[in-house]
């Protein structure tokens, strides 16, 4: 009788996870549609993109010939994060466009974390503005959005017009420039994680917003740990030494934006240990960064799209009437 309890048990199981789970070819799932339904203000139109052999999701706003607004998430997050910012943008007459990184939101999750090096994302985020074929872009990121976004900005000049980041940074160990001890203390946390299989999405934003209704939005992408193998390895994939993956890239990143005199804004939070003053290198390494309205965003920490996703959207619009092309 045991036996037979436990095998109901575990074929329960089985259907439990195959209804939810959505394998759409070996290695690859796909988060059902279902989860992201009634989400607050999130209810725009998902739009889709295949990048070598991936789904990407992305949200596609206001006027097909308007100025584009390329805008990246970071870690744990989705495209969610700038559901606050998005109207604003539109408002103002801009594109907005939000993908979510793959192994994130709606797009499709590799469960292997081999796939999620710095490089594929690098790679995938560029193919994604080439075929969407977005020129005149303004990038705005955070967190890795701006890790990758500023890599991709730096190898395709030509497509971008301005930057504005917050709370994001680009290592460049050949200098020196790595991340802060705050982060080392973050990176050893999430080898924790990584070890144990799990990351709690929703909890970590939560808890850092002090924002307890965000839990289901950022658990929604992933109906069991096996779909988080992105969230899971991306900080163990930051380039801290100078034989790290995507070192060199970032630093001939950097040799470009040393030479950039298109603008570029910071508005880093001013509560967030992680990118305490990261903004300074970028003020005074890039040209386009001088004499630019550079502001720190009040009581946000590290998600501050989150607690201040309005104000950071008005400063970067002002930014774009005051460096109109």
């Amino acid at each position: 009788m045991k036996n037979v309890l436990q095998i109901l048990v575990i074929a329960g199981l089985l259907v439990s996870f195959s209804a939810q789970a959505e394998e759409v070819r070996p290695g690859v799932l796909r988060t059902p549609d279902s989860r992201f339904e009634n989400l607050p203000d999130y209810d725009f139109k998902p739009n889709y993109v295949e990048v070598q052999g991936y789904r990407i999701h992305y949200i596609d706003e206001g006027p097909d010939d308007g100025e584009v607004m390329l805008m990246l998430h970071g870690e744990p997050a989705w495209s969610y994060l700038y559901r606050k910012m998005i109207p604003i943008f539109v408002e103002a007459g801009y594109r907005a466009i939000a993908p979510d990184l793959i192994g994130f939101g709606r797009s499709d999750k590799p469960v292997s974390m081999d796939v999620h090096t710095y490089q594929f994302h690098v790679d995938t985020q560029r193919a994604l503005v080439e075929a969407l074929n977005l020129t005149n872009v303004t990038f705005v990121g955070q967190d890795w959005g701006g890790l990758i976004g500023l890599r991709v900005v730096a190898e395709n000049e030509s497509r971008f017009s301005r930057v504005a980041i917050a709370n994001t940074g680009l290592p460049d160990p050949q200098t020196g420039s790595v991340p802060s001890g705050a982060f080392m203390n973050w990176k050893r946390m999430n080898q924790r994680m990584i070890d144990a299989g799990d990351i709690p999405t929703g909890d970590m934003i939560a808890g850092n917003t002090g924002d307890l209704s965000l839990k289901t939005a950022y658990d929604a992408p992933y109906p069991d740990p096996s779909y988080k193998a992105g969230p899971l390895v991306l900080p163990q994939r930051v380039p801290v030494t100078r034989d790290d993956a995507g070192a060199a890239e970032n630093s001939a990143a950097w040799e470009v934006f040393r030479r950039w005199e298109k603008p570029f804004l910071t508005s880093f939070s001013d509560g967030d240990p992680i990118t305490a003053g990261g903004f300074v290198v970028f003020q005074e390494q890039i040209p386009g960064a001088q004499g630019q309205a550079h502001t720190t965003i009040r009581d946000a920490g590290h998600f501050l799209q989150e607690q201040k996703g309005e104000e950071w959207a008005e400063t970067i619009v002002e930014f774009m009437r005051m460096s109109p092309n």
